[in-house]
Parts: structure tokens; C-alpha cells; sequence
């Protein structure tokens, strides 16, 4: 990933996102926040649970849509565990909780890495089941003393903007049907 030329954060040396599709209409995603771990700021493990506001601090990222369409889904993961997931209509328009269940989240800490796994079931998105996807993978990253820095696959011109279709910079087929 890359970060943005606006972040001040500077404890991240380098974000890794992988992703892949394990079975049908679900998303698995790994990443890996190459910091000192004392030098992040990662709340501490919680109930998993929908919450929002997740991005105000270190949070991960993926950004979901076909690539004909102008819909697309956000979901946010938090080291804590803690998730939220969002259906928008189009750029910014039309936000609303998207029904998915909870994902299933892992994170570890390392003295010189901290890494996140999921496992996201969008079955329930009738659009995104069986279709290819485009993908934007992003992350907000809170050093120790509050200042952030933002990375993302592709970053558009001007302020963060993970919403924006510049930032959807991987494609990620459908599975074969059987």
C-alpha cells in the first residue's frame, strides 16, 4: 500500500493488504502494519461488535463494488475487533448499515509488526455473491501520540479520499461456479 503525502503518522514503514475469496460471497483479507508495536496506538481487544466512528483511529479498510456499478460497500475493521459495514448508492450518496454478519476477526501484535486477518460473509448482498469485484483496500493508522497517517492501494488527487473510485485499484474475480 501507499501512504498518503498528508500523513503525519510516521511509526508505519509499510502496510501490506492481501486479499482473496475463499469461497463464495465472502472476502478474506490480511493485513500487516510493519511499526514498532509500542509506537502504534491500537485499542485493546473488545467484544466483537458493530460500532461506528472506527476510522477516527487505527482502523483497516476494504471498499467493495462490481465493476459496472456505482453502489459500494465499507467495511471497517478495528484492532479491537470491533466492525462496521456500509452500503452506499453511490459516491458518498445513500449510506446505510449494510446487513452482514459479523466478521470473523484475528489480530496479533509483534514487537515489530502488528497483523489483522478477517473472514467477511457477503452472501446477503445479492449483487456482490457471484460477481467480480473491485476492491479498494485502505488503512488508518494512529501513531502513539495521535498523529495518523493514511494508506491505501491508490490514492486520487488531494485529500484522503478511500471513498473515491481512483482508490478501487483491485480487481478480484468471481470464483468459477462448480
Amino acid at each position: 500500500m501507499r501512504r498518503h503525502a498528508d500523513s503525519a503518522g510516521e511509526a508505519a514503514s509499510r502496510v501490506e493488504a492481501t486479499a482473496w475469496r475463499p469461497q463464495h460471497g465472502r472476502l478474506a483479507l490480511r493485513y500487516v502494519i510493519h511499526a514498532p508495536a509500542d509506537e502504534l496506538r491500537l485499542p485493546p481487544i473488545a467484544d466483537s461488535s458493530r460500532v461506528d466512528g472506527l476510522w477516527r483511529h487505527t482502523c483497516l479498510e476494504a471498499f467493495i463494488r462490481t465493476p459496472s456499478g456505482d453502489a459500494y460497500c465499507e467495511i471497517n475493521l478495528s484492532p479491537s475487533t470491533r466492525w462496521a459495514a456500509y452500503r452506499f448508492d453511490g459516491y458518498r450518496e445513500g449510506m446505510a448499515n449494510l446487513a452482514m454478519p459479523p466478521p470473523l476477526i484475528e489480530s496479533r501484535a509483534y514487537p515489530d509488526r502488528y497483523e489483522l486477518e478477517a473472514l467477511i460473509d457477503l452472501g446477503g448482498v445479492p449483487e456482490l455473491a457471484r460477481s467480480d469485484w473491485r476492491l479498494g483496500l485502505s488503512a488508518v493508522i494512529e501513531d502513539a501520540d495521535g498523529d495518523k497517517a493514511w494508506w491505501a492501494l491508490a490514492h486520487p488527487p488531494g485529500q484522503p479520499d478511500f471513498h473515491h473510485a481512483a482508490a478501487f485499484a483491485f480487481d478480484l474475480p468471481a470464483m468459477e461456479r462448480p
